[in-house]
């Protein structure tokens, strides 16, 4: 028989060149668990990361990037899923926490409808965001070899670690009704501005200087951004 993959002849339960198993198990309560097992498992999966991206980001960053890719959880893969984490805690606490709040009042401006959209998609504005903060990295550290689509992975890793903590802090404000996630903003933003700098050098601080403000004008840049782009939809439709 050939591969259903591949179309390599097999003549073993797996194909020789691209490893596809020769008969798929069907799909069951075990292969489910299974599937679950692999993803939040301590070695190599979502857990580990977590670890090794708190006690040592940008080494780890680093090794992902020229050495071993396998070792972490995939960086796209990691912020959709902290970010859904986020955004399931702060809908089951109903903690109304945006990245900017628009009141126009009766008439709805795109701008609005963009931000709600925000709010709603933390996954996917992370990643948009991320690239305004990689470009101002970018000219912060353009001395340094790693390119603009590297800097997004760094990005995906610790923007992810940035969610998981403002979950915390959601929920902890959802569990006492003290409101800490304007300390959980900071906490955020001061993990970011540790892991970036460490991942261009720990010993120099002029690093963690370069990594706050490329990290804030990025999260302006992107926010003005959102702005601009509802205005000019406004006026080209003449709403």
């Amino acid at each position: 028989m050939n591969c259903k993959n591949c179309n390599t002849e097999i003549t073993s339960k797996f194909c020789p060149d691209c490893g596809q198993p020769a008969s798929l198990k069907r799909i069951d309560g075990k292969y489910i668990i299974h599937e679950i097992e692999h993803v939040l498992h301590f070695e190599r999966g979502i857990l580990f990361t977590i670890k090794e991206l708190i006690t040592n980001p940008g080494q780890n960053i680093k090794s992902y990037l020229t050495e071993n890719r396998s070792r972490l959880v995939k960086p796209i893969i990691f912020i959709i899923v902290t970010s859904l984490i986020y955004t399931l805690f702060i809908h089951f606490f109903h903690i109304e926490d945006q990245y900017v709040k628009f009141d126009s009042g009766k008439k709805i401006l795109t701008s609005e409808k963009i931000f709600k959209w925000i709010q709603e998609h933390y996954g996917y504005a992370n990643i948009i965001m991320g690239i305004f903060i990689a470009f101002w990295i970018r000219l912060f550290f353009k001395r340094h070899k790693f390119n603009f689509y590297e800097i997004l992975i760094l990005l995906c890793f610790v923007m992810g670690i940035g969610m998981l903590i403002y979950s915390i802090f959601a929920l902890f404000e959802g569990l006492t009704g003290i409101k800490l996630m304007a300390i959980g903003g900071f906490v955020g933003i001061g993990y970011c501005t540790w892991a970036i700098g460490q991942f261009y050098g720990m010993n120099k601080i002029s690093n963690y200087i370069k990594a706050f403000f490329a990290y804030i004008l990025g999260m302006l840049s992107f926010t003005f951004g959102a702005i601009i782009l509802g205005i000019l939809i406004d006026i080209i439709t003449k709403k």
